[in-house]
């Protein structure tokens, strides 16, 4: 996964950056599915990395002292997706965090989308070949030979 980090009214600091990578390199578990060779293989070219995650962090304005006026905002790419989250907090790790937090119920969702879809195919494909066709479901009903 590449990670591509931009700052607005913050100085990006290495301890900062360090922190931004481990948070979001912990995704990292959730992206497997797409480094098998069966999903989305036609879509990239040579060099191109399967997953991109651009985070954006700044503070609103220099000169508040109250409120929510740190932000963090990630947007993350991969083949047929693109996932977005953002944060307003008033301490900036906390933004991040929930981003990353964000991010993964997101992934989590589409993660169970494929995997469902997937699984359902399998179904359809096996119900066709067990059963006789005179039993066979179809989308309007069961077909039966009684003429209902």
């Amino acid at each position: 996964m590449k990670i591509v980090i931009k700052t607005k009214n913050v100085e990006l600091t290495q301890a900062l950056k360090k922190y931004i990578q481990e948070k979001f390199n912990s995704l990292e578990k959730f992206l497997q599915i797409f480094q098998e060779e069966k999903y989305f293989n036609h879509f990239f070219g040579k060099g191109k990395p399967r997953v991109e995650l651009w985070v954006e962090i700044g503070k609103e304005t220099l000169h508040h002292q109250k409120g929510p006026f740190f932000w963090a905002e990630c947007q993350m790419r991969f083949p047929g997706k693109s996932l977005r989250a953002t944060a307003r907090l008033k301490d900036l790790k906390l933004a991040i965090v929930e981003v990353k937090d964000e991010l993964q119920r997101q992934l989590k969702k589409y993660k169970e989308k494929i995997t469902t879809k997937d699984k359902r195919k399998q179904r359809v494909f096996k119900k066709t070949l067990k059963i006789s066709p005179s039993a066979r479901f179809y989308r309007k009903g069961r077909i039966r030979e009684e003429g209902v």
